[in-house]
């Protein structure tokens, strides 16, 4: 039996909304000690895992390790249907082929429950190995979120260029160029705001815009992001939660590939 509760409903649509437009079936493993889940775009270029603790929940039980299988756009609709602070129970038996969602309204005593059907997903679940990275950098997800979107609008592709002193974001496409540089600085006040740098080696690495608008949309669950960059790993961009984490791993294009 799993009995999944969370205090308010929104984390859990948070963490769908930011990443069901990456992949759309998703499998969900529930286990003792929380619950992960791994998939893989269609372009096989970027793949999302997600680990939500068991600190993460009100109260949490899970006494079989099960696999949910779940289409995210139907799994998104449902969660719709909830308020943002109502709390929100993940139900599912021990061969489930549905899962419940348990909203709870305590002030109006009102509850709404959905059902919705599992599917059976093949796909295997990857391990992945401790990736060395030249670059690990912190900063805040909003700062990250308005520079993609910004310099998205003028190339399909997207420049990052790190040196010791500097983080420098470019885009160059038909109608023009833009380029947003940025210093690394801690902020004594308001640490969210710092950006930090820890750099072994410089890296220049290009990526897809659309994934990386992709990406931002997790900026919802943190007001950080770490993002560790290397000429011979996918890139790993991280939006941390309460307990566990939401992760892209990106592969970066390469010059023979289109911009």
């Amino acid at each position: 039996m799993l009995e999944a509760k969370f205090q308010e409903a929104s984390l859990f649509k948070r963490i769908i909304d930011g990443f069901k437009d990456c992949v759309q079936l998703v499998n969900f493993q529930c286990k003792e000690d929380g619950i992960i889940a791994q998939a893989v775009d269609d372009s096989r270029v970027l793949l999302v895992s997600l680990e939500i603790g068991v600190e993460a929940f009100q109260d949490y039980r899970c006494d079989h390790p099960v696999t949910l299988g779940m289409d995210l756009s139907s799994l998104s609709k449902i969660l719709r249907c909830g308020n943002n602070t109502d709390t929100l129970t993940l139900i599912a038996d021990d061969t489930p082929d549905a899962i419940i969602l348990l909203f709870e309204d305590t002030k109006k005593d009102r509850i709404s429950e959905y059902s919705l059907k599992l599917m059976d997903i093949d796909a295997d679940f990857l391990k992945i190995e401790d990736l060395q990275y030249d670059t690990t950098l912190m900063m805040p997800s909003a700062e990250f979120s308005k520079t993609v979107r910004d310099l998205s609008q003028l190339s399909d592709s997207l420049n990052i260029l790190v040196t010791k002193e500097t983080i420098k974001f470019v885009a160059t496409g038909d109608v023009g160029s833009g380029s947003v540089i940025l210093k690394p600085f801690i902020n004594m006040e308001n640490p969210d705001e710092s950006i930090k740098l820890d750099m072994d080696q410089p890296v220049d690495l290009t990526f897809g815009s659309k994934y990386l608008q992709d990406i931002v949309k997790g900026s919802a669950l943190s007001n950080k992001i770490g993002i560790r960059l290397s000429s011979e790993a996918p890139a790993l961009f991280q939006f941390d939660l309460s307990s566990g984490f939401l992760q892209f791993f990106l592969a970066p294009k390469f010059d023979d590939e289109e911009a």
